[in-house]
Parts: structure tokens; C-alpha cells; sequence
């Protein structure tokens, strides 16, 4: 009898021991979840500072472009306006030109009229005159001839030069206002392009940020997560041990009398299919899944986030549906979904040990049941952080990973 209470209290201690060691490994994982989180936030209000700094360059920058952008606006206004003054000077000149034709052929017309008829003598046409009204009449009318042949050419020549001069200054205009407009367009496009460079530097940043914002998200559901996983295991963990001393006070309680009565029970409890667990601590495992190991344990480049990372397992090829073993006798202590794992199952040996099966499709377990070794406990799939369909395994002793090959 006393030997049996103390194989009964040698197995409660493991197997209080073996939760507890769960609890720290689930512990550790939160912890690291946290600390990723945190990293993540940090760079996140980092690259947030980066942004603000960045905006308030990109805001003088607007400024800036928004002043090239008006003095190239002005110039092109400038350059139009003097384009269409020249437009208007071409056609006064072409008119002016048309009235000089005009005035010149009357021109040659009274040339031409006095060549045939002979030069009238002015004196003839005054002293011709009956009386001195019609000698006054004769000179004005005389004044006026003079006056007009005179003025006839001399206004059309002046007014053509006058229009030939603004032509000119006008040109110069035009090449003096088309090179300010050629340096204000530079000027605007070096502006527009620099802020074209930091508005993509800022989205570049603000995606960058949201990556973060979305990893610390992730992280931190994956920390609760866990730390249910913890609590779950805690009240369970209450709930054997409260359970176990009940029964170890109750064998207490009982004397040799009822051994035998102990003993029947087992045997009908075995006979209805109920395998009470026993750690074998032969140490001796079997392989999952058959298929090739596609990662090793230990060192390795991580197949999505790149970068040198632990691999706390072996990863076995598989196909989807495939049948996933309990490596070895024990009991479940985690069925369901774990970020970066997928859909996970989680077996204690006994003794700390415990081994996990990553990434599956389906599971076909469930918390606190008793499995055989060789016994189907899921299916293969790439649930999780996963690049195809395999079966991630892990061996732990104490909450810490060590090599699946030291077993199997």
C-alpha cells in the first residue's frame, strides 16, 4: 500500500511538473510576442516622426512650387499678351502698308498727270485771279496742294516706320520673354519634381508604418492568445491538481480493503477503451509523417521574413490530407490555432517533454485526450506562416527546444 502512494504522488509531481513547464514555455512565447510588438510600435512612432519632419519639408516645398508656378504663369501671360500685341502690329503694318500703296499710287497718279500737262505755274494760276477774293481762294487752294503733296508721303512713310520700330521691340520682347519663360519653366518643374520626390518618400514611409501597425497587431493578438492558452492551463492545471488530491485522499481515506475494489475498476475503465497515460521514458520516438525533412533544426534563413532565424523544429514534406502520428504515447494539451503554427497539437510525455506538430489542415484531437503512439492526431496541410504543405515538429524538454533527432 505505501508503495503504491508513493507511485501515486511520484506521478501527480510529474505531472504537475510537466504543466508547469508548459505554462513557462507558453509564458516565454507571450513574452516574445510582446517584445515583437513593442519593437514594431516603436519603429512605427520612429517612422511617424520621419513622416512629420518629411511633411513639413514637403509643405516649404509646396510653397515653393506654389510661387514657381505663378511666376511661370505670369511669364507665359507676359509672353501671350506680347504675342498678340505682335499679331496686331503685323496686321496694322499690312494695313499701313495697303494705305502707302494707296497714297503712293495717287502720288504717281499727280506725277504722272503733270509729266503729260506740264508744271502749272503758280504765279499764272494767282495772277490769273478776277479780284482779290479769287486771288486768296487761288493761294489757299495752292497752300493746300503743297501741303498735301507734301504731307501725302511723309505720314505714311513715318507711320509705317513707327509701326516697323514697335515691330522690332516687340520681337525683342518676345525673345526676352520667351527665355524668362523657359528659366520659369525649369524653375516650376525642379519644384513640382522635388516634391513629387518627397510625397513618394512619404508613402513609401506610410506603408512601411502600416506594416508595423499591422505586425504589433498581429503580435499582440498572438500574445493574448497565448496568454488564454496560459490561463486555460492554469484553471486546468488547478483543476487535476485539486482532483488529484482528492483522489490521493480519498486512497488515503480507504483502507486494503479496498484495493481490490480499485483494481476492478481499472480493469473496467481498460476494458471500455480508456488507456491511462504512463510515461515510458525510453526516450524513443517516431517519425510524424513520412516524407523528406525540407529544414533542419537549428540556424537557419527563414523561408518568408528572410534574415537568419532559429528553427525550433524539423520541417517534414508532405501532401495535403496526409496523416499526421503522435510521435509518441501521451496526452493532448493544446488542439487549435496558434499564429505562425496554423492549426497546432500539442502532447505531454511526462517528465517536461513535450512535442508539437505545426501547419496542419485539420485536426482530429482534442484537449485532455489520451493518444498512442502511431495514433492519427491530424492532417497534413500549410495553415500558419507556411510556404507549402509539411508537417513542423518539435520536441521540447522544459518549455526549451531540442533536437526532434535526439528521440526519433
Amino acid at each position: 500500500m505505501k508503495k503504491f502512494l508513493i507511485l501515486t504522488a511520484t506521478i501527480i509531481l510529474s505531472a504537475i511538473m510537466s504543466a508547469a513547464a508548459t505554462i513557462q514555455q507558453m509564458e516565454n512565447q507571450k513574452e516574445q510576442y510582446e517584445n515583437a510588438a513593442e519593437e514594431s510600435r516603436l519603429r512605427s512612432e520612429w517612422l511617424q516622426g520621419k513622416i512629420n519632419s518629411i511633411s513639413e519639408v514637403k509643405r516649404v516645398l509646396d510653397e515653393e512650387a506654389e510661387i514657381a508656378t505663378a511666376d511661370f504663369n505670369e511669364k507665359q501671360n507676359n509672353l501671350n499678351e506680347t504675342l498678340s500685341r505682335i499679331e496686331a502690329n503685323e496686321l496694322l503694318l499690312l494695313e499701313t502698308e495697303r494705305d502707302y500703296e494707296k497714297k503712293l499710287h495717287r502720288l504717281e497718279r499727280r506725277i504722272r498727270d503733270i509729266y503729260i500737262n506740264g508744271q502749272i505755274s503758280y504765279i499764272d494760276v494767282l495772277f490769273g485771279a478776277h479780284d482779290f477774293g479769287d486771288f486768296l481762294t487761288r493761294m489757299d487752294l495752292l497752300k493746300r496742294v503743297l501741303y498735301n503733296d507734301a504731307e501725302l508721303v511723309t505720314n505714311v512713310l513715318q507711320y509705317k516706320t513707327e509701326i516697323e520700330k514697335l515691330g522690332l521691340k516687340l520681337e525683342d520682347d518676345k525673345i526676352l520673354q520667351a527665355n524668362q519663360l523657359r528659366l520659369a519653366t525649369k524653375a516650376k518643374n525642379q519644384k513640382m519634381q522635388k516634391v513629387a520626390d518627397q510625397q513618394a518618400l512619404i508613402d513609401r514611409m506610410e506603408h512601411d508604418k502600416d506594416l508595423y501597425n499591422q505586425r504589433y497587431d498581429e503580435m499582440m493578438a498572438a500574445s493574448k492568445q497565448v496568454e488564454k492558452l496560459i490561463q486555460e492551463s492554469k484553471t486546468r492545471m488547478a483543476a487535476e491538481k485539486a482532483a488529484k488530491e482528492q483522489r490521493e485522499a480519498e486512497r488515503k481515506a480507504r483502507a486494503e480493503r479496498e484495493k481490490l475494489a480499485r483494481e476492478k475498476k481499472a480493469t473496467e475503465r481498460n476494458a471500455e477503451g480508456y488507456v491511462e497515460f504512463v510515461p515510458e521514458g525510453s526516450g524513443e520516438m517516431i517519425y510524424p509523417l513520412t516524407g523528406p525533412v525540407t529544414s533542419e533544426f537549428g540556424w537557419r534563413t527563414h523561408p518568408i521574413f528572410g534574415g537568419s532565424k532559429f528553427h525550433s523544429g524539423i520541417d517534414i514534406g508532405g501532401d495535403y490530407g496526409m496523416e499526421i502520428k503522435a510521435a509518441r504515447g501521451g496526452v493532448v494539451s493544446h488542439a487549435g490555432w496558434i499564429d505562425g503554427y496554423g492549426n497546432t497539437v500539442m502532447i505531454e510525455h511526462g517528465g517536461g517533454l513535450v512535442t508539437l506538430y505545426g501547419h496542419n489542415q485539420s485536426l482530429a484531437v482534442s484537449v485532455g485526450q489520451t493518444v498512442k503512439q502511431g495514433q492519427v492526431i491530424a492532417y497534413c496541410g500549410s495553415t500558419g506562416n507556411s510556404t507549402g504543405p509539411h508537417c513542423h515538429f518539435e520536441v521540447r524538454l522544459n518549455g526549451e527546444p531540442v533536437s526532434p533527432y535526439d528521440y526519433l
